[in-house]
């Protein structure tokens, strides 16, 4: 009995140590896979040689994986031989006077309860746990265990080959990737900033700023431009009473100059050159202001996104530039202000008499039909418009919805949102009224 009692103790000891090997091959496994590059990239500048290990471990994980997945068989096989039966010399007689049962019987009843107390000791102790406690720290984890990890593969060596020459054979002749892509997407880079956001690192004006730099590379020119029947300018024979008057109005600092009509520009002037001719009555027409008008203008098509305008305002170290299309009309007036106020987000947020989009309580907003999309989608938090690649503003996105020039209170419904035209000028949409579908339902149940 005591040699039985021994064996059995002995027996229990070794599946401890089994489990505790265990332990450590699942934390290895999960932590090693799941750390990410760019922290520990982080970590090994910082002068942490075992980070630089992970790394290079990474570079090649077959040989990682290969050694895990032999330890891990290796000691299911070895738990179900040792823990065999453990359990029985102790449960055989309970069970017997308690059920009045055989003894080859309470044999097998014992064996199944010593299988299901090892395979749950395993399963918790030595996978599950382990495995939880590497996802939630990943890289400081791969870092405590790399040493221990890259003597297994040495140990390991020439099993190693063996096994990991197999899967690589089997991955060339199925063309499949063998080493993980570790490029970083535009995806990749906005989950990292909400995560920061959420967990509070990243501030609310930084996470909208960071996500308006990428913008730039997405959003056309033409969606931030002052439109063409916007543009105000002077033409040469223009008299000095409507110089004034269109001064007095609208407060530039610069002003296109043209011959005849808008598509007609020779140049533009200041304002701070033009107005002391006008106080002095220096200035009847813009026919004789030659020396004051800059001819060196920069003109844009509208085929360019945010970022290449901005590279050319640099190049040119001009803040405006006119903006043409393919054949040559101009389309809009397009300001580095423009372009500063997207990066910022003023676009959407300005002084109230500016703003473009108007909250008007829970759930309605007031837009101007020459919004961008892009403004809309974050305000009202939609990913995507239909065919979006069509058109740039609201007023665009109505009239490829109803395919046709939109009158007053048309409406379109999309998602859970009802646009409705509220406002109309000469056919073009002044004013929409946008409100959460949720929110005319509580309005109908309360009337």
């Amino acid at each position: 009995m005591p040699n039985q009692d021994t064996d059995i103790f002995l027996r229990l000891f070794l599946i401890i140590l089994l489990v505790i090997l265990g332990i450590f091959l699942a934390m290895s496994e999960i932590s090693l896979a799941s750390a990410r590059k760019m922290k520990l990239q982080t970590m090994k500048e910082k002068g942490n040689k075992n980070a630089e290990k992970v790394l290079e471990v990474q570079e090649t994980s077959g040989n990682f994986f290969a050694a895990v997945q032999i330890g891990t068989n290796a000691l299911a096989i070895l738990g179900g031989i040792i823990g065999e039966n453990i359990l029985s010399p102790f449960l055989k007689p309970i069970i017997m006077s308690w059920f009045s049962l055989s003894s080859t019987k309470a044999d097998t009843i014992g064996s199944l309860i010593s299988f299901i107390f090892i395979t749950s000791l395993f399963i918790e102790f030595a996978d599950l746990i382990p495995r939880r406690l590497a996802m939630a720290a990943p890289e400081k984890i791969a870092i405590a265990i790399i040493n221990p990890m890259l003597f297994l593969i040495f140990i390991f060596r020439p099993l190693i080959i063996f096994f990991d020459s197999i899967a690589t054979f089997i991955f060339k002749i199925f063309k499949i990737q063998q080493n993980r892509n570790d490029e970083i997407t535009y995806d990749d880079i906005f989950a990292i900033v909400d995560e920061g956001a959420e967990t509070g690192v990243i501030q609310k004006k930084e996470h909208s700023l960071i996500e308006n730099v990428f913008e730039l590379d997405t959003r056309w020119v033409s969606s931030i431009m002052t439109y063409r029947n916007d543009i105000v300018f002077f033409t040469v024979d223009e008299d000095e009473k409507s110089i004034k008057e269109k001064i007095s109005n609208y407060p530039h600092s610069k002003f296109l100059i043209c011959k005849d009509n808008i598509d007609s520009i020779i140049g533009y002037v200041d304002s701070k050159n033009i107005l002391p001719r006008i106080l002095n009555s220096e200035l009847k027409s813009l026919n004789n202001i030659k020396e004051i008008m800059n001819t060196n203008l920069l003109i844009l098509p509208n085929t360019l996104t945010i970022s290449e305008a901005l590279d050319k305002f640099n190049e040119a170290r001009e803040d405006f530039a006119v903006i043409l299309n393919e054949y040559g009309h101009v389309v809009g007036l397009v300001t580095f202000y423009d372009v500063v106020n997207t990066l910022m987000g003023d676009v959407v947020y300005q002084d109230q008499d500016e703003q473009q989009i108007i909250s008007r309580g829970e759930g309605s907003w007031l837009i101007d039909g020459v919004t961008s999309v892009e403004d809309v989608k974050k305000v009202l938090g939609i990913e995507r418009f239909p065919e979006e690649d069509t058109y740039e503003t609201i007023a665009g996105f109505m009239m490829f919805m109803l395919k046709s020039i939109p009158k007053k209170a048309a409406k379109v419904e999309f998602l859970d949102y009802t646009f409705e035209v509220v406002d109309v000028d000469n056919f073009k949409i002044d004013q929409l009224l946008v409100t959460k579908k949720d929110i005319d339902k509580k309005e109908k149940e309360t009337i």
